[in-house]
């Protein structure tokens, strides 16, 4: 694949990406009692990574949350999932001074480079950290987990400072991929626990807080060791790219994961992400996606619990 060049001061438009913004005196309590992450960790400088789930701890949807101001959150999310997510969310928050709205106007652009020009847009310091973002009142920065990336979010339409690229948002998708990063999808609703995407060992669950919607089912599938699939990074030696929840099978076409995101890596190649069964890591087994074998990549972070407690801590020390 022939990549185009970014102009200077440019980051590439991502409308994948959705805000939905949590408002008023309880919002913190409110989310507190809904969502995987320890709230209060956000405190207008790390934003940790979150999710929401079923009583049966499926997600629901995952994201980054980060606090905007005093008595106001952002999470951001997959577009498909926001409407979706504040209906689920609006039967709960009857109950708390919050209100819920998907903020329509927010633009969403990233780079793989950091631009002080960009950052100067939006009147912030480039965050230097990841799980750490500068806010103002034009937007916010915000460092994302694994490669240096920076997730720009214009609170109007930036003038001159982002561009459509089908190639550089290949390039992005691809960096979520080698980050291990998943983001879920409306297709994907209801069908993962949190740690079936490593969420755990990227420090987007705390097992330290108080209850939360889903929160006995996916504290038990830890302690007790219950996950039989774990996401995965992929290479196959193909030009196409499958479609998203594509079956990975062994040799006898017995199913063994399925696709939760992929991207073209050059012009013979795709990397992808899948939910996989445990046993392909453990047993060395051969998987294939149609007839193309896949090659199990090494992810860029150990399949352990990492506390984000423990993770804003040691970031507020460097």
């Amino acid at each position: 694949m022939t990549m185009e060049k970014t102009p200077p001061s440019s980051a590439v438009r991502l409308n994948q990406y959705a805000a939905l913004d949590i408002k008023g005196a309880d919002a913190e309590t409110f989310l507190q009692g809904q969502t995987s992450a320890q709230v209060g960790l956000a405190n207008g400088t790390f934003a940790p990574l979150t999710c929401f789930c079923t009583p049966k701890g499926r997600m629901l949807a995952n994201g980054q949350l980060y606090r905007f101001a005093t008595d106001h959150f952002r999470l951001v999310l997959h577009a498909s999932l926001a409407n979706d997510l504040v209906q689920h969310l609006k039967k709960f928050a009857a109950f708390y001074k919050a209100e819920l709205t998907v903020a329509e106007h927010v633009v969403f652009a990233g780079a793989n480079e950091p631009s002080d020009d960009l950052a100067h847009h939006l009147n912030v310091t480039l965050p230097e950290q990841p799980y750490t973002h500068a806010t103002s009142a034009s937007g916010t920065a915000l460092r994302l987990p694994g490669s240096p990336r920076w997730l720009f979010m214009f609170e109007d339409e930036p003038q001159d400072v982002v561009i459509d690229s089908e190639a550089l948002l290949n390039a992005w998708k691809l960096a979520d991929i080698r980050s291990g990063l998943a983001w879920l999808t409306a297709a994907q609703q209801d069908q993962f626990l949190p740690q079936m995407l490593n969420w755990e060992a990227l420090g987007g669950i705390s097992f330290k807080k108080g209850c939360y919607t889903g929160q006995e089912v996916v504290a038990r599938a830890h302690f007790r060791g219950q996950v039989k699939k774990r996401l995965v990074h992929a290479r196959a030696n193909t030009a196409s790219l499958p479609e998203l929840g594509a079956s990975l099978v062994d040799e006898s076409g017995k199913s063994l994961g399925e696709v939760v995101s992929s991207a073209s890596s050059d012009d013979q190649h795709i990397e992808l992400l899948a939910v996989m069964n445990t046993k392909v890591m453990e047993e060395a087994l051969t998987v294939y996606w149609q007839e193309t074998p896949l090659t199990l990549q090494t992810l860029p972070y150990p399949i352990e619990r990492l506390d984000p407690e423990q993770l804003a801590a040691q970031l507020a020390q460097e």
